[in-house]
C-alpha cells in the first residue's frame, strides 16, 4: 500500500518539477513509509536531504494528503544516522540532516549524488590500442588504489574517443576492489549546478562537506566550468583540499588545460602537475578490434545474423572520426538485419548506413586546411602564401602542406599551386620535415594530431 502511494506523488513530482529536478532530488529519496503520520524517507547525503526538506516537503505531505496518505510531517534521515529533519509541523528552519553514510545495496559503497555510472563502461570492454594505451594504463592505476605518484590524471580528447568509459571503469574498479571508497563521478555542469544550489540556499558547507570527504573526485567536461568565475573558485579550493589530503582527481576534458579558453592561469597550473593524457583519434587496427569486439557481443543478442566477410573492415576504413558513431553503425547493422532477415553485406551495410556514410565522408579543402592552420598559430592566411621564409611563418606552412597531403587527393603540384605557387618539390620537402619532426617534437605532432581532429570534424 505505501509503494503504491508513494508511486503516484512520485508520478505527479515528475509532471510537476520536471524531469531534470526530479532526477536531482527526488528520485535518490528512498521511502521508508509512515510511522504515526510521519512520512519517513532516507535522502543519500545531508545536503540534499536538507535541500528536499526546505523545498519540496510541503508539496509531499500534500500529495500524499491528495492520495489518502494522513501525513502531518516529512521527515529525511541518513540510513544509518537516525537523525532526522522534520520537514513539516516544526517551526524555525530545519536541522541538518546527519552526515551523509547510505550504503549502496549494490557495492556496499557509500552513495554519492553523482551521475549514474554505465554498466557497461568497464576496463573489460576497453578495447586498448596504441592511440589509448597511456590513458588506459594512468586509469588501471588510478583505480588499482595503490601509490599514485600523479594527481590529477587530465584526460582530453575529442568526441567519442573513450574518455568517459575510461572514468566510469575507474569507478566500477575502485568500488570492486574496496567497497568502502569514497568515489564520486559527474559531470562539470553538474558540479557548477549543485554549487549554485548551495549558493541560492545558503547551504555552502554541506557542499564543501561533501566534496572535500571523497577518495576519488571524477569531473567529466571540465571546459563547461571556463567564464564560471564562482565555480572556479570553488573547484580551485575543492582541488587543493583533496591534493592536500592525498584524495585523488580525475578530470576529463576536450582539450588539454592550457587551450581550455576562459579557465584561471590558477586552475590551468593545477591540472597540469599531474599527468596529461591525450586520448589519440582511433587508428584502423583499434576501430577493428572494436568492432570485433561489439560483434561478439551483438552476436549474443541476434544469434540469427550473419556478418559478411569484409563488412567489419569496411565501417573500421570509413568511419574514422567517432568510436560512438562506428559502434551505433554496427548496432543499426545488427537491428535492421534481424527486422528483415537478411545477412549483413557489404551492399546492405551501405545501404542501411548511408546516412552515416555521408557523413563521414565530408571532403577537406586546402583553403579551410591554411584557415585552420593561420588560425592555430595565430598568423595571417597571406603570410603561409607568401614568400616569408621566416620560421614562424614557414613552420605553420609545412604543416599546412603535410596536412594538404595526407586529408585530400590533390597532387603535388596542386597543392604547390594553393600555396603561394610553390614548386612541389617544395611540398616533398615540407611533407618530409613534417614526418621527420613528428616523431621528435611532442609539439609539433600534438599540434598536426589537433589539426587533423578540427579538419576531420
Amino acid at each position: 500500500m505505501k509503494t503504491d502511494v508513494w508511486g503516484s506523488v512520485q508520478d505527479r513530482l515528475r509532471d510537476d518539477l520536471g524531469a531534470d529536478a526530479y532526477k536531482n532530488w527526488i528520485e535518490p529519496l528512498v521511502f521508508e513509509g509512515f510511522e504515526a503520520n510521519v512520512a519517513r524517507f532516507k535522502a543519500p547525503t545531508g545536503f540534499l536531504g536538507n535541500w528536499v526538506s526546505r523545498n519540496y516537503s510541503d508539496k509531499i505531505q500534500m500529495l500524499f494528503s491528495e492520495h489518502g496518505a494522513d501525513v502531518a510531517r516529512v521527515e529525511f534521515a541518513t540510513s544509518v544516522a537516525k537523525k532526522a529533519v522534520a520537514a513539516n509541523g516544526s517551526a524555525g528552519k530545519a536541522p541538518k540532516v546527519a552526515e551523509p553514510v547510505a550504503q549502496s545495496r549494490a557495492t556496499g559503497s557509500p552513495e554519492l549524488p553523482g551521475a549514474p555510472l554505465d554498466a557497461r563502461f568497464t576496463f573489460d570492454a576497453f578495447v586498448v590500442g596504441k592511440p589509448n594505451e597511456l590513458a588506459h594504463a594512468a586509469a588501471r592505476r588510478v583505480a588499482e588504489g595503490g601509490p599514485v605518484t600523479f594527481n590529477p590524471l587530465f584526460l582530453y580528447g575529442g568526441v567519442g574517443l573513450g574518455k568517459t568509459h575510461l572514468m566510469h571503469a575507474i569507478a566500477w574498479e575502485a568500488r570492486r576492489r574496496n567497497p568502502d571508497a569514497r568515489v564520486l563521478y559527474l559531470s562539470a555542469e553538474q558540479f557548477m549546478y549543485r554549487f549554485v544550489q548551495a549558493l541560492r540556499f545558503k547551504d555552502t558547507m554541506s557542499f564543501k562537506e561533501l566534496f572535500r570527504s571523497v577518495d576519488i573526485l571524477m569531473v567529466d567536461d571540465v571546459q563547461f566550468i571556463a567564464g564560471k568565475d564562482s565555480t572556479q573558485d570553488e573547484f580551485f579550493h575543492t582541488f587543493n583540499a583533496l591534493v592536500d589530503q592525498n584524495k585523488q582527481i580525475v578530470i576529463s576534458a576536450d582539450r588539454a588545460p592550457g587551450e581550455i579558453d576562459g579557465l584561471e592561469e590558477r586552475i590551468k597550473s593545477r591540472l597540469q602537475w599531474g599527468l596529461v593524457v591525450d586520448l589519440h583519434p582511433t587508428d584502423y587496427e583499434l576501430r577493428l578490434g572494436i568492432l570485433q569486439t561489439k560483434a561478439e557481443s551483438q552476436a549474443q543478442h541476434y544469434p540469427e545474423v550473419s556478418i559478411a566477410s569484409g563488412v567489419l573492415e569496411f565501417l573500421a576504413h570509413r568511419i574514422s572520426t567517432n568510436v560512438r558513431v562506428l559502434e551505433g553503425a554496427l548496432t543499426r547493422l545488427y537491428a535492421f538485419a534481424s527486422l528483415v532477415g537478411r545477412e549483413v553485406t557489404l551492399d546492405v551495410a551501405q545501404e542501411c548506413l548511408a546516412d552515416i556514410l555521408r557523413a563521414t565522408d565530408r571532403k577537406v579543402t586546402i583553403d579551410e586546411i591554411i584557415r585552420k592552420v593561420a588560425d592555430h598559430y595565430n598568423i595571417r592566411m597571406t603570410d603561409i602564401l607568401s614568400p616569408k621564409r621566416a620560421r614562424a611563418v614557414a613552420r605553420p606552412r609545412q604543416v599546412g602542406m603535410f596536412l594538404a597531403k595526407t586529408l585530400t587527393s590533390k597532387s603535388l603540384p596542386e597543392i604547390g599551386r594553393r600555396f603561394g605557387g610553390r614548386d612541389h618539390t617544395t611540398v616533398i620537402h615540407a611533407v618530409k620535415k613534417i614526418e621527420e619532426l613528428r616523431s621528435v617534437d611532442s609539439q609539433i605532432a600534438e599540434d598536426v594530431e589537433m589539426l587533423r581532429r578540427m579538419l576531420e570534424a
